[in-house]
């Protein structure tokens, strides 16, 4: 899929859309219809083509008793408001990432994903056995909404550069589209960190206003278009491990839901997680080939030196959620940590090893 055709499509289904959206109305015979608002572009791979799956998914499990009609990015409100949209009532639903709300509060960074933290396995293993959908829960009450992982990116790209980087030095006054606590860790690098949807960055890094722009991976970024203004693409990346998109729903709206439609959900969400896993595993290799092969795009690895400053730079963050005045923010970090420091064991004692003994000798 191109950039144009995407992108295109969505602007073109939000002219009119908002005021019709707002006054959907409950069906009748008891059935519902709920609106899920999004911050990816119409039909973008990996994540939006996920979040529509997901609906579709819901309504046809429950015959329809619950319908879901999805709204991108654009269509009902721009894609860095859909949290805002569930916690005014303006949707019942919105599909996007928890770091995207860190002002709401800087623990929603960690049910997305951590600099140097946790793969995405790792990831699931804390939410769903180890406490982390708790303190989730605790944190989204504030707001009326219930959180759910909805998709797994797996460990991402590191973005693309206008100018090929040697250094930290060349970090400084970098004018880079990055999110969350990786945005944090770029900017004690140097660089000039702004957050942009989507169907926003391209626009940005053609016009000047970026020097670098990640979002996900080549999926993504061959959708996106970022190789008609740099060549320059670096990996991987150090900042998202593997990152979680979310589902949130309105909450009071979600318990008066019966309890088997509301397993319905949880299971579902559970399930996309890892079908989106799988579609990114599938497609990001061949997308990245295309990117060479056809776009003349030249894979780079990070320099050693800058690698290094942004671990320094993530504990160092992370050393200060520790000692955060907000009572969540501390309880999120000290969850998260104290189940990094067991499932790491696994993933470098065991898959790690497997991993570099297959590298080195299993080739068909």
């Amino acid at each position: 899929m191109d950039r144009r055709s995407f992108l295109t499509k969505s602007a073109a289904l939000g002219v009119g859309a908002s005021a019709a959206a707002l006054a959907t109305p409950a069906l009748s015979q008891g059935r519902q219809q709920w609106r899920m608002v999004t911050t990816w572009p119409k039909n973008f791979p990996g994540m939006g083509v996920g979040a529509q799956r997901l609906a579709d998914r819901i309504t046809a499990a429950t015959d329809g008793k619950l319908s879901i009609q999805l709204y991108s990015a654009g269509e009902l409100v721009p894609g860095l408001q859909a949290l805002d949209a569930v916690i005014d009532g303006n949707a019942e639903m919105s599909h996007g990432a928890s770091y995207y709300w860190q002002n709401k509060s800087q623990a929603l960074n960690f049910f997305t994903g951590v600099p140097y933290g946790m793969t995405s396995r790792e990831l699931t293993a804390w939410v769903h056995h180890m406490g982390g959908q708790q303190i989730w829960d605790e944190v989204y009450d504030q707001f009326g909404v219930q959180g759910f992982l909805s998709g797994d990116t797996g460990t991402q790209a590191g973005g693309w550069f206008r100018n090929e980087l040697t250094g930290v030095k060349d970090i400084q006054g970098l004018r880079f589209r990055t999110p969350g606590l990786g945005g944090q860790v770029w900017q004690k690098l140097g660089a000039t960190v702004t957050n942009l949807a989507a169907g926003e960055i391209f626009q940005a890094f053609q016009s000047g206003t970026l020097d670098a722009a990640e979002f996900v991976g080549p999926l993504n970024d061959l959708a996106l278009g970022f190789y008609q203004v740099t060549k320059n693409y670096y990996f991987p990346s150090f900042i998202e491990p593997g990152l979680a998109t979310e589902l949130v729903v309105d909450k009071t709206k979600f318990t008066a839901l019966d309890k088997g439609t509301q397993e319905i959900i949880r299971s579902i969400c559970q399930a996309e997680y890892d079908m989106v896993a799988a579609d990114f595993a599938a497609n990001d290799p061949r997308a990245l080939a295309t990117l060479v092969n056809e776009h003349g795009v030249q894979v780079k690895r990070f320099p050693e030196e800058i690698m290094e400053a942004g671990a320094v730079a993530a504990k160092e963050i992370l050393t200060n959620l520790l000692d955060s005045g907000d009572t969540l923010t501390k309880k999120t970090a000290e969850s998260f940590i104290a189940a990094f420091n067991v499932v790491r064991q696994k993933t470098e004692g065991t898959d790690s090893l497997y991993l570099q003994a297959r590298e080195k000798y299993f080739h068909l």
